[in-house]
């Protein structure tokens, strides 16, 4: 039960940062934000980066290993998921966040050779459902041509994002048999500090720090602790007594603490279309991760 909690508490973290970024990308430069979240949650971790007593050296393989999981996982993700923010809402991204699950199952049958089920498939073509008829609809209800290029360029940001995430899981997986969940958290951030530190630099020397409200730096701590530091660390524990595929129905609650966070924090508005598009998203997560019923054992 103990990492069952973690996968959720982890999912419903990036639910809340993921909607919260929004309010962030409207005072930091997308670059800055990703490379100050690195550098404070460096920061809070640098005593996670040691090996522990017990704990069996990296192996190159492990290197590798960590390299991609933070190259997709921490720096593409947070660069796709910050620029889609910025040009769709929240409760969007809600919605294609939870199409996570499906594409995990893409990935699985694509790299691991795994078999897509009926099932999945259905799965999948609901979680697309919901993200095309949420696109359309945004692009049906903007005043301008312009408004409708920006929401759908945004919804393929997130999308974008969500196959990151994939990938995340997939070689998170794999990693939490031989590092421990703190390790591979400070690891995979560190790796994320050094990718975009070149493009965070330049933003900073263009960047006036003085106009920042206090409220809005106390919101990038919180960011960043938990994006890079808590719900990494949380979702490892999780995933290193609970199979790959079954820990794919928590990313349910992501999309969920995505759009609760927009409706009640940042006033958007809640339509019969959020519900339809959620409502089609939601039932292809479930769909996805229900467990298949084993056939009944010869008397």
């Amino acid at each position: 039960m103990a990492a069952y909690a973690s996968l959720a508490l982890s999912m419903a973290l990036v639910g809340s940062y993921v909607a919260l970024s929004k309010i962030l990308v409207l005072v930091f430069p997308v670059m800055l934000l990703a490379w100050l979240r690195f550098g404070i949650a460096a920061v809070a971790m640098a005593g996670w980066v040691r090996r522990r007593p017990g704990e069996r050296p990296l192996s190159p393989a492990d290197r590798r290993l960590l390299f991609w999981e933070s190259f997709f996982g921490n720096f593409l993700f947070s660069v796709c998921m910050l620029f889609g923010v910025s040009l769709t809402s929240a409760l969007a991204a809600g919605v294609i966040m939870a199409s996570i699950p499906a594409v995990v199952a893409v990935l699985s049958w694509w790299l691991l050779g795994e078999r897509i089920t009926p099932r999945v498939q259905a799965a999948i073509v609901l979680a697309v459902g919901g993200i095309v008829l949420l696109s359309v609809a945004k692009t049906a209800d903007s005043s301008s041509g312009m408004g409708g290029l920006r929401s759908l360029l945004g919804n393929a940001l997130l999308f974008a994002a969500v196959c990151c995430e994939a990938l995340y899981v997939v070689i998170g997986k794999k990693l939490t048999g031989n590092v421990s969940a703190q390790r591979i958290s400070a690891l995979v951030n560190l790796w994320g500090w050094a990718l975009v530190t070149p493009f965070g630099l330049v933003a900073a020397l263009q960047f006036d720090f003085s106009g920042v409200a206090p409220g809005h730096w106390g919101l990038l701590v919180f960011y960043s602790l938990a994006a890079s530091m808590i719900t990494v660390w949380l979702w490892m524990t999780g995933l290193r007594h609970v199979p790959a595929a079954s820990a794919g129905i928590f990313t349910v609650f992501l999309p969920i603490s995505a759009g609760l966070v927009g409706v009640l924090a940042l006033g958007e508005r809640f339509t019969p279309l959020h519900a339809v598009a959620f409502g089609l998203a939601l039932a292809g997560v479930v769909l996805a991760t229900w467990p298949a019923r084993r056939p009944a054992l010869a008397a």
